[in-house]
């Protein structure tokens, strides 16, 4: 099988099952030996900034000299950022081994009813890769929700995450902090350590109760001190446990996800059997983290932002970096949304902050058109016009963007930014 085969048959399911659970994939991991019972996992639910503290916590652990196995979603560019080992992404040539070792099992359980759904699959076939490497440790970061997600089917992890929790995936998680919060909390295993991020008081009190509960140790990112915290649009630094660290990802958001990172550190180094991670560890990783189309900046001169946020939370976030630090420029936006996202609150989020919004529809279905999203933006920003495809959209918000008074945006989907990423690259190499 090719890579590109292996792509084929992981495509050819279904994205979302008929039935919520992990039998499925317990059933079909036992099949090839349950490889997710021979590692050892952090593992992360949240409604933003997983992804962040996932990527942090894989290179700090690398930087420390474990094998580190990390599992994101979704990917941006290329499908193998999902699957990273020692934060590379893994062959072609390997997922596709994991592919044709699962694909006939998954064929015969459909024979019998038994549905595996395109994220079941790709999940096993992380745990084959991670397995067959002999990773130290796994970073695991849930795909949706967290009781019922397929990466649950794991046993007790050394520390379950809990990253900020908002209103997103209602109809699924439910029209309730609270609700969403047990669903998350889904991933608090008995007798074990549980990191909480900055939370809203209801999601706090339902997490709290649930890891309670379940018997667990519980730490708080909010008791993390730094000082001399610092932001601008190149990163952050700060001062935590008299070492000056930098951070090489923007806005301000991301000091509360490195408070999660470093107070998950300090339960590793205390609780774990087998991890030491130095500081120096966390310094050089904490420097060099990478985490594209997230308040990624491609260009510093003049400034080009790409940002994949797609739920209110994150378009606020977005929203408050772009008036601390783009105050003094006027603003091109390239812009495309999902049909099923809130595009309205994201607008108003928005509003009046951008000179000019260019709207472009994005290479998926649940795509609004260039003209539905314009229809939204109109009487938001001073000037909408609408491109067909990303490209064009470029090459108007270059036209436009011609000097350093300018700066150009590029948001409201990870899928418009996989799409547009290395379009702007290769335009400004």
């Amino acid at each position: 099988m090719t890579y590109e085969q292996a792509l084929q048959n992981i495509h050819s399911l279904d994205k979302f099952g008929a039935k919520l659970g992990t039998d499925r994939l317990s059933k079909l991991l036992s099949k090839i030996g349950n490889p997710h019972k021979k590692l050892k996992y952090i593992h992360t639910a949240g409604t933003n900034g997983k992804g962040s503290v996932c990527v942090m916590l894989s290179n700090i652990l690398e930087k420390s000299g474990y094998k580190t196995g990390l599992y994101i979603s979704p990917f941006v560019c290329d499908f193998r950022e999902r699957i990273q080992i020692n934060n590379k992404m893994i062959d072609g040539d390997f997922l596709a081994e994991a592919i044709e070792r699962l694909m006939p099992i998954v064929r015969q359980m459909a024979e019998n009813d038994e549905i595996i759904t395109e994220f079941e699959l790709v999940t096993a076939a992380a745990f084959y890769c991670f397995d067959k490497e002999k990773c130290d440790i796994v970073v695991l970061e849930t795909g949706l929700g967290g009781r019922y997600d397929a990466t649950n089917v794991i046993e007790r992890p050394l520390c379950s995450v809990i990253t900020p929790i908002g209103l997103d995936h209602t109809a699924i998680l439910g029209d309730t902090l609270t609700k969403i919060a047990f669903e998350k909390a889904g991933i608090i295993k008995q007798n074990s350590n549980a990191v909480i991020s900055h939370q809203k008081n209801e999601a706090k009190q339902e997490l709290l109760r649930c890891a309670k509960e379940r018997n667990n140790r519980i730490f708080f990112a909010d008791d993390v001190t730094l000082s001399d915290v610092k932001t601008d649009i190149t990163g952050n630094s700060f001062v935590y446990k008299n070492e000056k660290i930098t951070l090489n990802l923007l806005g301000k958001h991301q000091i509360d996800n490195v408070k999660t990172v470093l107070k998950t550190v300090e339960v590793l180094n205390e609780y774990s059997d087998f991890l030491n991670i130095p500081i120096t560890a966390v310094k050089s990783a904490l420097c060099n983290v990478c985490h594209p189309a997230r308040l990624e900046l491609l260009r510093k001169e003049p400034v080009i932002l790409l940002d994949g946020a797609h739920n209110p939370d994150g378009i606020e976030t977005l929203a408050n970096f772009v008036k601390s630090n783009l105050s003094d420029k006027k603003i091109v936006c390239i812009m495309g949304m999902l049909r099923d996202k809130d595009s309205i609150s994201s607008i108003e989020i928005l509003s009046g902050l951008f000179e000019t919004v260019i709207t472009v529809p994005i290479q998926n279905p649940r795509s609004m058109t260039q003209s539905e999203l314009a229809d939204v933006c109109h009487g938001h920003f001073k000037n909408v016009t609408e491109k067909a495809d990303v490209k064009s959209a470029v090459d108007e918000a270059f036209a436009l963007a011609d000097n350093k008074e300018y700066a150009i945006v590029i948001c409201g989907s990870l899928y418009l930014a996989g799409e547009i990423r290395q379009v702007v690259i290769n335009r400004i190499q």
